[in-house]
């Protein structure tokens, strides 16, 4: 029996998914958590094989960061399950330790899978993820690292390079050196060029 706790803070979401498992009889839903902190109590208390954690869960700590203390718990596989598919987004889950990414679109065959792929240790990603990643790879040079994306995130949601160095704890130097090296791999020359160019690409979300 692969033990699984639901970690989304939508009602409706957490009523459909509920619906998707039932109907498994290797499946058993042992908890049902709105936010990241109780996901990870739960996790933590209960032990179960897989976590399926959203990544937008409104007030509290972010889906990512959720997944990094659960899989601290060194114990419960977190399979990340969420309508985002960017490249800050993927990056963050895997950097956190998810162990697949799959999309809320999934039909539920394909949801099944991955669930059994994760209690097994194996990992599971959406195509669109897979391809993404796989694009990381083969040409590092023109991808932006986790701190660049992390960067220009901040950058779009209009913040400051002073703002940025604090919440980052880096210097203003620092960051202009990330934003320099931001541009020059995106070919453009100015903040706003930058974020329009990131989110054309997939690699941050729009503002």
């Amino acid at each position: 029996m692969i033990r699984i706790v639901l970690v989304d803070d939508h009602p409706v979401v957490r009523s459909g998914l509920r619906a998707m498992l039932a109907g498994q009889p290797d499946f058993e839903l042992v908890e049902e958590a709105a936010t990241g902190e109780a996901g990870v109590e739960a996790a933590g208390r209960l032990r179960p094989d897989v976590v399926l954690m959203d990544l937008q869960l409104g007030p509290g700590i972010h889906g990512s960061e959720a997944t990094r203390r659960i899989v601290e718990l060194d114990g419960p596989r977190v399979l990340v399950l969420t309508t985002f598919d960017t490249d800050a987004d993927i990056v963050a889950a895997i950097e956190a330790g998810a162990t697949g990414y799959l999309l809320k679109d999934a039909p539920p065959e394909e949801l099944h899978a991955a669930i059994r792929s994760a209690a097994a240790g194996a990992s599971a990603l959406a195509p669109s993820v897979a391809s993404r990643l796989l694009g990381r790879v083969r040409a590092p040079a023109a991808t932006l690292s986790p701190r660049e994306l992390e960067v220009l995130g901040h950058v779009a949601a209009g913040m400051s390079n002073r703002q940025i160095s604090r919440l980052m704890f880096l210097s203003e130097t620092t960051v202009k050196t990330h934003l320099v090296h931001i541009y020059a791999k995106l070919g453009v020359d100015s903040r706003t060029a930058a974020v329009a160019a990131a989110t054309r690409r997939g690699l941050i979300r729009p503002s």
